[in-house]
C-alpha cells in the first residue's frame, strides 16, 4: 500500500496551509493510500547547527521525522510564502531530516519520493513565487516533484468555518494533487 506523510510548514494554529494539506491528502486517501497527516508543532527543532550535530548528535525530533519520511513512500508539503520563499522552519526540518546517521545512505529519507507541493496565501499570487524554490530545493534532495504545482490565492477567504475549500473546482484541485502523488508512487515502485 501507498503510504502518504503530509505536512504544512506552518507552526500557526489555524495555518491555511494546514487546511491546504489536509484537503490534498483526503484525495490520497481516495486514491486507495494510507495517509499520515502531521502538525510538525509537535516536532520542535532547534536551528540546524552542525556543532549541536557534532556534539549531541541528531535531536530526538529530528530522528522521530527521520523514520517517518523513511517509513513512508510519497509525500505532500504546504508552505506558507514569506518574502517570496518558502518558511524557515520548513528548511530547518529538511535539514535535520536530511543529515544521514551511520550506515545510512545520503538523503535516504528523500531520495526517489515522489511529493505534491502547494502554497496558501492571502495574496494574488497565491504562494506561486514561493513554489518554484521548494520545488528546487527538493529536486536537489533528489525527490521526484509533481509538475502540478498550487498556489491558493485569496486564502483568506477560502476555507469555510470547518477548515474545508468553499471552491469545489478548488477543492477537486487540490484532492487531484493527492491522486497525483499516490498515482507516482504506485508507477515508481
Amino acid at each position: 500500500m501507498t503510504k502518504v506523510l503530509a505536512f504544512a510548514g506552518s507552526l500557526r494554529k489555524s495555518s491555511w496551509n494546514k487546511k491546504l494539506v489536509a484537503a490534498a491528502a483526503e484525495g490520497a486517501r481516495q486514491a486507495g493510500a494510507e495517509v499520515t497527516l502531521i502538525d510538525i508543532k509537535d516536532f520542535p527543532l532547534p536551528l540546524y547547527d552542525g556543532d549541536i550535530e557534532a556534539n549531541e548528535g541528531l535531536p530526538a525530533n529530528a530522528l522521530k521525522l527521520k523514520e517517518l519520511f523513511k517509513s513512508h513512500n510519497a509525500l505532500l508539503i504546504a508552505s506558507p510564502e514569506y518574502n517570496s520563499h518558502y518558511s524557515g522552519v520548513l528548511k530547518n526540518l529538511i535539514d535535520w531530516v536530511s543529515r544521514p546517521q551511520p550506515g545510512e545512505k545520503p538523503l535516504e529519507a528523500f531520495r526517489g519520493k515522489p511529493v505534491a507541493i502547494m502554497g496558501a496565501s492571502p495574496g494574488a499570487k497565491g504562494a506561486m513565487r514561493m513554489l518554484p524554490h521548494l520545488r528546487d530545493l527538493l529536486l536537489n534532495i533528489q525527490m521526484h516533484v509533481l509538475p502540478g504545482m498550487y498556489g491558493l490565492a485569496g486564502a483568506g477567504e477560502a476555507f469555510d468555518d470547518e477548515g474545508q475549500l468553499r471552491d469545489e473546482k478548488v477543492a477537486g484541485l487540490v484532492k487531484g494533487l493527492g491522486q497525483s502523488v499516490v498515482d507516482m508512487a504506485k508507477r515508481l515502485a
